[in-house]
């Protein structure tokens, strides 16, 4: 009974947890790039004074799905997506390296390339700024090619090249503002094996449907646990009217 209760209660507290996890995936069904979180429930024996059935149920983060997004054909020459696997290095706000898909780059009045959050997009040797132009691409390669102003379209040239990596999936974590980074900290090296699609952008990878199922699925759980911790006060209550009428 004791197992019982502690089970139970410590369910239904990290189900809610699950519950935020879930609403989290919901609300980023439309951001560019995003990565859903996945999640577990494992059991852990509490340690010191009491008694040894007490087990604590633990729901935790365990990652994010890798699986790619559905990619829109935006026609944007600052709409870039990543063809498979693969990130673009950008600047975080505490002046870290950072990963990320979202290919919905901007450009400043300054004319600094940033993401849709503002964050600029790393270069090889730092932020990208484009100068002036008439016209501007990126290559498959992610080089940045323009036509400055007043400039004939034969004077076409590189004004940098977005750092594109592809750490393996195991050495990266998801920080709380959404970005990757190596679990080390250290910058990941560029991948020139990494392909990107301009005027193009890749939508989040969270299916809104199974999210939803999810989402009913965990109420349903909790429900459960709620009524088991009611079966285990009523059985209590039972044991103790027991001894007191037998005494």
């Amino acid at each position: 009974m004791d197992r019982a209760l502690y089970v139970s209660m410590t369910g239904a507290k990290q189900i809610m947890q699950t519950q935020a996890i879930i609403a989290q995936n919901l609300a980023n069904v439309s951001t560019a790039g995003f990565r859903e979180d996945l999640h577990a429930y494992s059991s852990v024996p509490i340690n010191g004074a009491g008694f040894s059935t007490r087990v604590n149920t633990v729901a935790s983060t365990v990652g994010f799905s890798n699986l790619d997004g559905v990619k829109t054909q935006t026609g944007s020459p600052l709409d870039v997506s990543i063809r498979t696997a693969g990130w673009f290095a950008v600047q975080s706000r505490d002046g870290s390296e950072a990963y990320t898909r979202a290919g919905d780059f901007h450009l400043t009045a300054d004319g600094v390339l940033t993401t849709s959050d503002g964050l600029p997009v790393l270069g090889d040797s730092g932020p990208i700024t484009v100068p002036p132009s008439n016209t501007m691409s990126i290559g498959s390669d992610g080089t940045i090619s323009i036509v400055p102003q007043g400039v004939g379209p034969k004077g076409s040239g590189a004004v940098g090249r977005i750092k594109l990596v592809n750490p393996p999936e195991q050495q990266l974590v998801k920080g709380e503002d959404g970005l990757m980074r190596q679990k080390d900290g250290t910058p990941a090296p560029s991948d020139a094996a990494v392909q990107v699609d301009s005027g193009s952008l890749e939508g989040s990878n969270v299916n809104p449907a199974r999210s939803l199922v999810a989402m009913i699925q965990a109420s349903r759980m909790f429900d459960m646990q709620i009524k088991l911790m009611a079966s285990v006060d009523q059985n209590a209550q039972s044991s103790q009217k027991l001894v007191t009428s037998s005494g």
